[in-house]
C-alpha cells in the first residue's frame, strides 16, 4: 500500500479536530515528498541535525515538529524554523529557546513535556515543576516562547487500562493548565501503538509514523 492510501485510511479514523504529524525520522526525503504531495503538511523528527538537513531541502511550507529530546546547546540550530517543539522537558530548555528564538526574532510554539509513564527513561516534568516554571517570574517576562499546551508519552505496555489511565492523568493536568493559561490549546499524545486510546482521552495531536512509512530504518 502506498504512503498516500495509508494516509487516507488514518486521516478517515482522525477527527478534525485532531492533528496528525507524520512522523518522518530516517526516512529519505522522497518518501516524505511523497506524504506531502498527499496532502499531509505537518512532519515530526527526533534528530535536529537530520531535520534541518531535511528543511534546508524540502518545500518551505512543511511546518516541521521536534518530537525527540532536544538538548540545550542544539537548540540554535532549530529556532530558525522549527514550527513546534515537542518535549520541553526543564525550564533550563525553555529559557534557551526563548534565547535563540529571540536571535531569530521569533516567538516559538512549545509543549511542556509531562512525565506521565512508569518507566523511568521518558523525559519530562512532574506536577511540582510545572507548577515552579509557571509561577515564576522569569516565565512570564519571556516573549520569544509560547507554551501551547502539554506533551506525554505512555507507559510502552501492553496493558491498555494503564495506557488509558496515564493518559486520563494527562488530560487532567492539561485541563487545569487551560484554566490558568490563556492559548492553550494543544495536547499532543497518542503515536501509532496507543493513538486510538489517546483521542478517546482528549488528545488534539497524534504522532504517528510507521503506520505511514512502515517500519523505522536504522541503518
Amino acid at each position: 500500500m502506498s504512503i498516500k492510501d495509508k494516509l487516507i485510511i488514518l486521516k478517515d479514523k482522525l477527527s478534525e479536530e485532531v492533528t496528525l504529524v507524520a512522523v518522518s525520522k530516517t526516512k529519505p526525503n522522497e518518501a516524505i515528498l511523497e506524504a506531502y504531495h498527499a496532502g499531509q503538511r505537518v512532519f515530526g523528527e527526533n534528530k535536529i541535525q537530520e531535520m534541518t538537513q531535511k528543511w534546508e531541502t524540502l518545500p518551505k511550507d512543511i511546518e516541521w515538529h521536534m518530537i525527540g529530546h532536544v538538548q540545550r546547546n542544539k537548540v540554535k540550530y532549530l529556532a530558525e524554523y522549527v514550527s513546534l517543539i515537542h518535549g520541553v522537558d526543564s525550564f533550563r530548555l525553555l529559557k534557551e529557546i526563548d534565547k535563540q528564538a529571540k536571535k531569530h526574532d521569533r516567538v516559538i510554539p512549545c509543549l511542556l513535556q509531562i512525565h506521565i509513564a512508569e518507566e523511568e527513561t521518558k523525559f519530562g516534568l512532574d506536577e511540582v515543576e510545572l507548577a515552579e516554571i509557571l509561577g515564576s517570574e522569569e516565565f512570564k517576562n519571556m516573549e520569544n516562547v509560547k507554551v501551547v499546551g502539554l506533551m506525554g508519552m505512555a507507559t510502552f505496555t501492553t496493558d491498555l487500562n494503564q495506557v488509558r489511565k496515564e493518559f486520563r492523568f494527562l488530560k487532567t493536568i492539561y485541563d487545569d493548565l487551560a484554566q490558568k493559561l490563556p492559548g492553550i490549546s494543544v495536547l499532543s499524545m497518542g503515536m501509532s501503538g496507543d493513538y486510538t486510546i489517546a483521542i478517546e482521552e482528549g488528545s488534539t495531536m497524534v504522532r504517528i509514523g510507521s503506520s505511514i512509512f512502515g517500519a523505522r530504518n536504522y541503518s
